[in-house]
C-alpha cells in the first residue's frame, strides 16, 4: 500500500468522553522550569531541554475574563502518526465563529500582547545560551530563534477519549495528566501561498535548495545525544557523503501560543545546534562505516535501508532514524524562510510520516541578542514588528485536520 500523508488520511476511529476546554484554561499561563545538573531527554531519547529551560502555553483570544470563548472547544482529529505512537486521537482547541482580521487600531494588538509574554523568557535564555557557548570548548554552538506554524495537539486524558466534548465540567486529575505537542504538518496550498504573495510582503528573497539525508545515530556512551550526519547523494555512484555532522538540537526555550482568532497556532523556539568540531579517528571510522553502508531507495520511508546486520557499527554506534528533506530558503537581512518536504522514518518506533513544514528564523533578533550591552527597548521592537508579520501573513490556512 502507498504511504498517505497523514494530513490525507481519514480514521473511522469510535468516540467516547474527553477533557473539556475549561480543563485547559489554567494551563495557559503555566511555566515549566526545566532544572536539573544536566541535560533533559524525553523518553524518545530526540528532545533535549537545556539546564533551566522554559516551556510555556498560552493563549491569544481570550474573553474578558480571561476565559476560553464559547465558541471554542475540543476536537479529536485523525493524525495517523500521532495515533500509531499514543493510542489515541489527538485533541485540538477549535473556533467556531473566528471574527475578522485584527487591525492594529486595536487598544492592545495580538503580537503585542505576545512579545510581552515572552520577552522575559527570551532575555534569561539567551543569557544561559551566552554562558553555555563560553563553557563548551569542543563544540561550536549556533543559536536560532525560530517561528514554526500549525496546531498544538493536547493528549493525555485518561479514559483515552476520543468524543467531542464541549463544555462539561472537568477534574482536577485530568490536568496533570494532559500533553502537548506542536504539529508542522500542513498542506501544499499553504505552503504556495507562504511562497507566493506572502513571502513578497515580508521581503524575503529565494536563497537556495537543499537536498539532504539526515542519518540519526545513538551513541552508547551518552545517552543524552543523537548525533545527526547531514549528508549529500553522489548521484553516480548512489552513495553518500557526509558534509555536516552535529549533536541534538538543545532546547533553551519554548512557547507555543494558541492562536484562538486565527485556524493556526504558533510556537517560538530559542534552540542551540552544536556543531562537533573534533572526533576521533576511530569515531569517524564507525561513523563513516555506517554511513557508506546506507542503501538509498527511494522506495523506503525515510528514503535509506541499511543491509541486514550494518545498521550498526560495533557496540558503539547505532542507526535510530534517517530523514530525507528537500528544503527551500528564502531570506531578508533579518529573516530567513524555510519550506521543506521532509520524509522521516524512526527506528526506535518503527514509525515514518512524510510533512510539508514551514518555520521562520527571526536571525535579526538572535543578532541582537548576542551582543554585550544589549538594548531591551530595541528587542521588543524588533519582536513586536516580528511578530505583527507573523500574525498578519502566517496564520492563515484552510481547515486540513478533518
Amino acid at each position: 500500500m502507498a504511504y498517505i500523508p497523514p494530513h490525507k488520511r481519514h480514521s473511522n476511529s469510535k468516540k467516547g468522553p474527553l477533557p473539556t476546554p475549561q480543563l485547559l484554561a489554567s494551563q495557559f499561563k503555566t511555566k515549566l522550569n526545566v532544572n536539573s545538573s544536566k541535560l533533559n531527554v524525553d523518553k524518545s531519547g530526540k528532545i533535549v531541554y537545556a539546564n533551566h529551560a522554559t516551556s510555556r502555553w498560552f493563549a491569544v483570544g481570550l474573553d474578558d475574563n480571561n476565559r476560553l470563548p464559547s465558541s471554542v472547544h475540543l476536537d479529536p482529529i485523525p493524525v495517523e502518526f500521532i495515533e500509531r505512537k499514543i493510542g489515541e486521537k489527538p485533541l485540538i482547541l477549535v473556533n467556531d465563529d473566528l471574527p475578522e482580521e485584527i487591525g492594529e487600531n486595536y487598544l492592545r494588538s495580538p503580537w503585542e500582547s505576545i512579545a510581552e509574554n515572552v520577552l522575559q523568557d527570551l532575555l534569561c535564555s539567551i543569557k544561559n545560551v551566552r554562558n553555555e557557548m563560553e563553557s563548551l570548548e569542543l563544540e561550536e554552538v549556533k543559536p536560532t530563534l525560530v517561528a514554526r506554524f500549525g496546531k498544538i495537539l493536547i493528549y493525555g486524558g485518561p479514559s483515552g477519549a476520543q468524543e467531542k466534548v464541549r463544555r462539561s465540567v472537568p477534574t482536577g486529575t485530568m490536568l496533570g495528566q494532559l500533553k502537548r505537542s506542536f504539529y508542522t504538518n500542513i498542506p501544499t496550498s499553504y505552503m504556495e501561498r507562504i511562497l507566493g504573495e506572502e513571502s513578497r510582503k515580508i521581503g524575503v528573497e529565494y536563497e537556495e535548495e537543499k537536498d539532504l539525508y539526515h542519518v540519526k545515530l545513538s551513541d552508547a556512551r551518552r545517552s543524552d545525544v543523537t548525533i545527526s550526519c547531514k549528508c549529500r547523494v553522489i548521484k553516480e555512484q548512489k552513495k553518500l557523503q557526509v558534509y555536516k555532522i552535529e549533536l541534538n538540537q538543545v532546547r533553551h526555550m519554548v512557547t507555543d501560543i494558541s492562536c484562538l482568532p486565527k485556524n493556526l497556532d504558533l510556537r517560538l523556539m530559542l534552540c542551540t545546534k552544536r556543531i562537533l568540531t573534533s572526533l576521533e579517528d576511530d569515531e569517524m571510522q564507525c561513523i563513516g562505516d555506517l554511513i557508506n553502508s546506507a542503501v538509498v531507495d527511494s522506495n523506503v520511508k525515510g528514503g535509506l535501508r541499511w543491509p541486514f546486520g550494518k545498521a550498526s557499527s560495533g557496540d558503539r554506534f547505532s542507526v535510530v532514524g534517517v530523514w530525507h528533506t528537500i528544503a527551500k530558503a528564502y531570506k531578508s537581512p533579518s529573516l530567513r524562510l524555510k519550506v521543506r518536504h521532509a520524509d522521516r522514518f524512526d527506528f526506535r518506533t518503527s514509525t515514518g510520516e512524510s510533512a510539508i513544514e514551514i518555520s521562520l528564523k527571526l536571525k535579526g533578533i538572535v543578532s541582537k541578542l548576542q551582543v554585550q550591552n544589549v538594548d531591551y527597548g530595541l528587542i521588543l521592537e524588533m519582536l513586536e514588528d516580528n511578530l505583527r508579520s507573523i500574525w498578519n501573513h502566517f496564520l492563515n490556512c484552510e481547515w486540513f485536520l478533518t
